[in-house]
């Protein structure tokens, strides 16, 4: 006799179904899903939240071991909507831990529910450079470091740079808001990365404009940072940057100096343990493929299903094969 699945009262379908079902779902959206089989987009989204709910492994944190390093970030179900902290084993790249709220509380709840000598063993942290993280870590982890992670700091320049070319634009005459269209991405890619008739663009911008040709030239030297062998050596680079930054006029890179002060222990540690966000990135990465197949869903525990689902290697595929 084969296994049922009781979704609703009344309603019972096989797990060979439910698993067809789960298994289409993972790969495409509920409403191509719903249209391919000829059932109600309500239905489809219900027999795989009830399918992951069954079926997939439990996070939790008290039967973690050996953490060395963990990232910490916040995700959306949308813009501005439903916010949820993701947690990741930074060495073997695992989801470790999803749950609804960004607050510090939240994180905090994590972290007093490892066991004592696993928080022991955590020897750094990777965020962001929100205040909330910060606070949980300080609390509960106050033997490990915290790693500002080099693509924030990073997104945070590219917005110093973004709002100081409008300004340029504003002030420009019409022969020099001409020479700025369609710059805005040279001034943020890397050299190597632009083609010939891109980096004479770019040359030309620089050489008529002397506060983006500061910016420009800043930035390459803040991504050197990361080069720095040590924590002091790193430390003291950011200063000599900030200095620079400070004898300018601009005020939005003068904003963006003060805060890597504020933040330098946590930027630097990244010289102590070479701790970089790139889990992280490639997790967000799978949650917004889950955003976007999931349009119109409105169930913040679906969602933290799917990113659970999203953390798990897809070897059974129903796409490949059907057991």
């Amino acid at each position: 006799m084969r296994r049922v699945l009781l979704l609703i009262k009344g309603c019972r379908f096989t797990h060979r179904f439910c698993h067809l079902i789960s298994g289409l779902c993972r790969h495409l959206s509920i409403l191509a899903v719903s249209r391919h089989l000829g059932i109600r987009w309500e239905t489809v989204k219900n027999i795989d939240k009830a399918y992951l709910m069954e079926t997939l492994p439990a996070l939790d944190p008290a039967q973690l071991a050996g953490l060395e390093y963990i990232g910490v970030d916040e995700v959306a179900r949308a813009k501005g909507h439903d916010y949820m902290t993701v947690v990741y084993d930074m060495v073997g790249g695992h989801l470790i831990w999803v749950e609804a709220g960004r607050t510090a509380e939240v994180f905090s709840r994590f972290l007093k529910q490892l066991r004592p000598d696993t928080a022991h063993k955590i020897k750094a942290v990777s965020m962001d450079m929100g205040p909330a993280y910060q606070k949980a870590v300080r609390e509960s982890l106050p033997m490990a470091d915290i790693v500002f992670d080099r693509f924030h700091v990073m997104k945070n320049y590219s917005k110093a740079i973004h709002n100081q070319r409008r300004l340029e634009f504003r002030k420009a005459d019409p022969s020099g808001k001409e020479l700025m269209k369609g710059t805005h991405y040279l001034l943020l890619k890397n050299a190597d990365k632009l083609n010939e008739k891109q980096s004479n663009k770019l040359q030309t911008l620089l050489e008529s404009n002397s506060n983006l040709n500061t910016l420009y030239v800043l930035k390459e030297q803040l991504q050197a940072l990361w080069s720095a062998p040590s924590f002091e050596g790193m430390s003291e680079q950011l200063e000599n940057w900030c200095l620079i930054a400070d004898q300018s006029h601009m005020l939005y890179l003068k904003k963006f100096a003060k805060s890597l002060r504020k933040h330098c222990v946590g930027i630097c540690n990244y010289a102590k343990h070479k701790l970089t966000s790139a889990r992280i990135e490639a997790g967000n990465v799978s949650i917004g493929m889950i955003r976007k197949r999931a349009r119109g869903i409105r169930d913040t525990e679906y969602f933290k299903l799917k990113i659970r689902q999203s953390s798990i290697p897809d070897n059974q595929s129903i796409l490949l094969r059907l057991n």
